[in-house]
């Protein structure tokens, strides 16, 4: 009976909490709050977080933490300023396309240096993480020198608009990347053999090495995939910005775990899932809205995030 119960609130628990929110705010705040555009403004805010909620539902299913991910988004918003601006004149697709590509890679190598450095040397990824957040954190601002980098207009910064051109997409660009990447990460979680091995990992690291899981270059896949879709939340934080600066999303990874533990996922490992992390992230960005809209100062919403964090991870204690 008690599994029983535990298994409807981890699956039901996460969409009954985003529903709460959402009435919520449909009693308190203005009609406005749920018209047809505040409804696609809310969806739209929820890309940069959730994109990067998926990237650390990986790594929090397996165990670890990843506290560089705001300081890696704010990198490969600089990133592609830097290559956009390499050829002087205004760029082309294939120009814009690369930039992206470079803010991927330097996601994913940030991921790689995180993995190697907790998997091989043995350092706990709550240190290791630490550090890498100061140093991506400084190496943004040293591409930057320090200011934010201004960049002729691509077709990049239209990947976080509201009203998208064409009209027929209905919401931006970027939604539709979220969900498909949402899809994706689902069925690699549930139905491959890689994502069986992410749940073994986090629910008992010694038994999964005893199954013959090599758990040191799984981690460090983990944790380069986690960067790959950090810079994927880079490319749409340079959407929402049309600049590369390198003192974006400060703060951001605490939204992003938020999201992931909101989500279901556990901070002991083994828990998780993509659908919970993006309902997370999307909850987070109703909260934020909502309060805006009731004029609730910024102050008293950092209290309420974080006290639902802790009641999230209190929950979370509960179930075990």
């Amino acid at each position: 009976m008690f599994s029983k119960t535990r298994e409807l609130l981890n699956v039901f628990g996460p969409f009954l909490g985003l529903i709460v929110v959402f009435l919520i705010f449909v009693f308190l705040a203005p009609s406005a709050f749920y018209s047809a555009y505040n409804l696609k403004t809310i969806i739209t805010q929820t890309v940069i977080i959730g994109i990067g909620a998926l990237g650390m539902t990986l790594v929090i299913i397996s165990g670890g933490i990843d506290l560089s991910v705001g300081s890696v988004i704010a990198l490969a918003t600089v990133t592609i300023a830097y290559v956009l601006n390499l050829e002087g004149s205004e760029p082309g697709f294939w120009m814009a396309l690369l930039a992206a590509l470079a803010a991927i890679g330097i996601g994913a190598l940030s991921g790689l240096f995180n993995g190697i450095l907790s998997a091989v040397l043995r350092i706990v990824p709550f240190i290791v993480t630490l550090g890498t957040m100061q140093i991506a954190r400084g190496v943004a601002k040293w591409l930057a020198h320090e200011q934010i980098v201004i960049t002729p207009p691509t077709w990049l910064n239209s990947l976080m608009n509201i009203d998208p051109e064409p009209a027929w997409l209905i919401f931006a660009p970027g939604v539709w990347i979220l969900i498909i990447l949402t899809v994706i990460l689902y069925l690699v979680l549930r139905y491959t053999v890689f994502g069986r091995y992410v749940f073994a990992i986090g629910s008992n690291e010694k038994t999964a090495r005893l199954c013959g899981i090599n758990i040191t270059l799984n981690r460090i896949i983990i944790y380069a995939l986690c960067g790959a879709f950090v810079g994927i939340s880079g490319i749409m934080q340079f959407a929402n910005l049309t600049v590369g600066d390198p003192t974006a999303a400060v703060g951001m990874e605490l939204d992003i775990i938020a999201a992931v533990v909101i989500g279901g996922g556990s901070l002991q490992g083994g828990e998780g899932g993509a659908i919970g992390s993006l309902v997370g992230a999307l909850m987070m960005a109703i909260l934020r809205n909502g309060c805006n809209l009731v004029g609730i100062p910024n102050y008293v919403q950092n209290i309420v995030i974080g006290a639902i964090i802790i009641g999230a991870v209190a929950i979370d204690r509960l179930k075990h």
